[in-house]
């Protein structure tokens, strides 16, 4: 069964919530470009980004099984554990006030507002602008969602879940975005990128652990232990940054 043990549903959630982040990102340039320079290059640049991905994976994924495992397991461990932390961080600033949450509306407002200032410029009967930015947004959000698929899913042999969950939460974007024609704004966008950030550091310190050829009590079940870990850190130090901004506003 493809779900069978907890470092697979651990793989396929991680995925899914990473993707969803990042596909609602792009789904909102790619609305903009529609809306404002026609559907057809919006489509050919997003299609184009598409298969550039598409591509990578299958170029990146036999060429993993060629590393050791251990080197592999190393690696990839310190390269999630890295882009974990980054997550957090950002997650943590947003939750505490320090930096504005993510405004899919904001973005898709100033997004639509420069396609219109750009000018006009045809290739081949496609709008090239219109076709390089939904190329763009496609590719920078979709690299993402490949490299956290693939560090989540290879290393442990778990591609088939994390491809699913990637690949489920694809299908979940396009059919919102099909059915409202607007940025998805209500998706929790901070709430879901602190759970990533949970997720995919508590991946690269288990990843590091295997890697070092030390044994995780319980197992894969170790997994979920170290999110909870991972997940009460980041909680207080959203209540501690909040404290500490409290203090700062009452003296003032």
């Amino acid at each position: 069964m493809i779900f069978a043990d907890a470092h697979s549903g651990s793989a396929f959630l991680a995925a899914f919530l990473a993707s969803l982040v990042e596909f609602v990102e792009a789904l909102t340039i790619v609305l903009a470009v529609g809306t404002v320079r026609g559907w057809r290059s919006a489509f050919l640049g997003a299609g184009l980004g598409a298969a550039l991905l598409v591509a990578l994976i299958l170029l990146l994924g036999p060429t993993l099984g060629l590393i050791p495992i251990t080197w592999l397991q190393l690696t990839v461990g310190v390269l999630l554990l890295l882009f974990g932390i980054r997550w957090l961080r950002k997650a943590i600033l947003r939750a505490a006030g320090i930096i504005a949450l993510h405004d899919e509306e904001k973005i898709y407002q100033k997004e639509t507002a420069e396609l219109r200032r750009a000018g006009l410029t045809r290739f081949g009967g496609f709008d090239a602008v219109a076709t390089a930015t939904a190329f763009k947004a496609v590719t920078l959000e979709g690299l993402e969602v490949v490299f956290i698929v693939i560090a989540v899913g290879a290393t442990g042999g778990k591609l088939v879940p994390a491809g699913i969950g990637a690949g489920a939460a694809l299908a979940a974007v396009l059919l919102l975005g099909l059915l409202i024609h607007k940025p998805l704004t209500k998706v929790p966008e901070n709430g879901l990128k602190l759970v990533v950030g949970v997720m995919i550091s508590a991946f690269g310190v288990f990843w590091i652990g295997e890697g070092l050829g030390t044994p995780w009590p319980g197992a894969d079940w170790a997994i979920p232990a170290l999110g909870l870990g991972f997940l009460a850190a980041a909680l207080s130090a959203i209540a501690l940054v909040r404290m500490s901004l409290a203090r700062q506003e009452s003296r003032s």
